[in-house]
């Protein structure tokens, strides 16, 4: 099982990301004027020394891939959304929870990974240091 990110950078991650609630949405974007959904993993952990790739399916790739079952705040999750390979990308707050850059009302939220929308497009989770 890939080791935990320490709970403090796990912690400092997710504070990063709670920051940025109500940002919008914006195509291609990866800074506080607006974020999509990769430009948003990109950004929050770039901000703690962490570089991921820009584009969703790059970032599928990055750091070990863990069970649902073993998802921790400051895990990176993945989604279908879109066609049949990965297309969509979030930060997981812990407690089944999630935060991310959407297109459908336009700015970062939280939403629940227990909802029938976005459980039915779970594709996996990755562990990145």
């Amino acid at each position: 099982m890939p080791a935990p990110r320490t709970s403090k950078s796990s912690r400092a991650i997710v504070d990063t990301a709670m920051s940025l609630r109500g940002v919008r949405y914006r195509a291609g974007g990866s800074d506080p004027k607006g974020f999509d959904c990769s430009g948003f993993t990109l950004y929050v952990f770039g901000r703690h020394g962490i570089d991921l790739p820009r584009n969703t399916s790059d970032q599928y790739h990055e750091g070990k891939a863990i069970k649902q079952s073993q998802v921790a705040a400051g895990d990176l999750l993945f989604f279908k959304t879109v066609g049949r390979e990965v297309s969509h990308v979030a930060i997981s707050i812990g407690a089944g929870n999630f935060v991310h850059a959407p297109t459908s009302n336009g700015v970062v939220r939280v939403e629940s990974l227990d909802t029938t929308y976005w459980a039915s497009r779970f594709l996996g989770a990755r562990r990145v240091k």
